[in-house]
């Protein structure tokens, strides 16, 4: 068994007078003048921002450093066809009765005609960055999580090219079943935290429809086709220590600060580009903080695991192809070269896996909880992986979480994979469900087995 986990503890620097302001990096910057005024112009190729020549009066220039992220845009599309329970009693002994008592599922959304994975995932990505009003030029990071990619070395780099990122940022694909997009989300702020990104877009895609065997109405009647992203942003803090005049500004991020207001959150960059402003005389010092508080951050903490015991339980193997390894009379195999392979459908089995989860999952969001130093009433949404209408009530019933503040589409949509966290959130947000600074405990479960939590805020 395999596990990671994580949380991101406050750290503020104390306030104190510094009369000597030590010596601090410079990077891609210059000076212009206009009207009496000093301007420092940081050009931010990534989230780490340094200044440090000094200002007219000899005082060092403010540094910008990333130490937190924020979940900025969200998006989902799904395709046009959709299949009711009634649909599949024409293909299965089955009823809508019998499906939605079992499953809480009465419809899903299936690929079809010329319809591909991808454009969903386009799509989704589209409106998320529409959403957080950010380029696709300004992208840095796409994380495609999808254990049904339509080449078989990967789908990202193709989402990349249909977003028009013209400067070729970084797009692989990321396979952990219907834990997926939890992993790239915890991905995405471990890059914002550590690797100086500035936009990481997370999409959850899957067409598992695609891998279903039509004829079992034990699986054919989970899954659904859909896609949904996320944009994750970097979340830049300013510390003021010391400033002897009465105004300073930040340039084209939302107006000025006095000084005595002692922080600024800094959440989008326009075009990369930071100018901090200050007076001939004026002395002043900026300093980071090393990390962002629980009332800032966007992923507060998280919890994930794995177990390959558990891979009998839910899986879909490669297929075998009829091989006779004998040896023929050269000395040769038989069967060589290979033919082609294909995976088989889905195999599951439907108790073991809900045990599983109704077992794991709660184990997974307290821990996440306790490392995010939360309890369970300060959560104000569960957002779990929509498998099972009875596993999301299990968990809330463990959790002690009203089902009023469970969020489930599951009904709509079926088990969409990697992409049922972010588009039952897509659905809550632009419904006016979750507020900014809502605080979501969310968990992903799967196959591999796999599963996780992360507790995050929106907005």
């Amino acid at each position: 068994m395999a596990n990671a986990s994580g949380y991101f503890s406050p750290s503020i620097p104390s306030l104190r007078k510094r009369n000597n302001p030590p010596c601090i990096g410079i990077c891609q910057s210059g000076f212009t003048s206009a009207e009496g005024i000093s301007k420092r112009v940081f050009c931010c190729s990534s989230s780490t921002i340094e200044g440090a020549e000094a200002s007219p009066s000899g005082t060092r220039v403010p540094r910008l450093i990333s130490k937190g992220c924020k979940l900025v845009g969200c998006g989902s599309a799904v395709p046009s066809l959709k299949v009711s329970n009634d649909d599949l009693a024409n293909l299965v002994d089955t009823s809508d009765e019998w499906i939605s008592s079992r499953t809480g599922i009465r419809n899903r959304h299936v690929l079809a005609g010329n319809e591909t994975m991808t454009a969903l995932a386009v799509t989704a990505a589209q409106k998320a960055l529409q959403m957080a009003e950010v380029d696709p030029d300004d992208v840095d990071l796409v994380l495609m999580c999808t254990s049904t990619p339509e080449d078989l070395f990967g789908s990202a780099p193709q989402v990349q090219k249909a977003l028009g990122c013209k400067n070729n940022p970084l797009a692989y694909d990321i396979t952990a079943a219907c834990s997926g997009f939890l992993l790239g989300l915890v991905s995405a702020a471990c890059y914002i935290r550590g690797g100086g990104f500035s936009n990481v877009l997370v999409i959850g895609a899957d067409a598992l429809t695609r891998y279903v065997n039509w004829t079992d109405r034990g699986t054919c009647i989970l899954f659904g086709d859909a896609a949904g992203a996320v944009l994750v942003q970097v979340l830049l803090l300013l510390y003021i220590l010391e400033s002897s005049w009465s105004r300073w500004y930040v340039k084209g991020l939302g107006g000025s600060l006095d000084s005595n207001d002692m922080w600024v959150i800094i959440t989008q960059l326009p075009a990369n580009r930071v100018e901090i402003g200050y007076g001939p005389m004026a002395s002043f010092e900026l300093r980071c903080r090393t990390a962002c508080n629980s009332e800032e951050d966007g992923l507060f903490g998280f919890d994930m695991h794995s177990d390959g015991d558990g891979q009998k339980n839910l899986n879909a193997p490669l297929c075998e192809n009829e091989v006779d390894h004998a040896l023929g009379s050269n000395g040769s195999v038989l069967g060589f070269p290979p033919g082609p392979s294909s995976f088989s459908c889905i195999e599951m089995k439907g108790n073991e896996v809900f045990r599983f989860a109704v077992r794991c999952v709660p184990q997974a969001i307290e821990s996440a909880l306790e490392k995010a130093g939360l309890t369970g009433s300060d959560i104000d949404w569960l957002l779990l992986h929509q498998a099972n209408q009875r596993i999301l009530d299990a968990v809330a019933t463990r959790l002690e979480v009203p089902p009023e503040r469970v969020i489930s589409n599951l009904a709509n949509y079926g088990n969409t994979s990697a992409a049922s966290i972010p588009l039952a959130l897509d659905e809550a947000v632009r419904g006016g469900k979750v507020k900014p600074g809502d605080t979501i405990a969310t968990a992903g479960f799967g196959a591999g087995l796999t599963w996780g939590s992360a507790i995050v805020r929106w907005g």
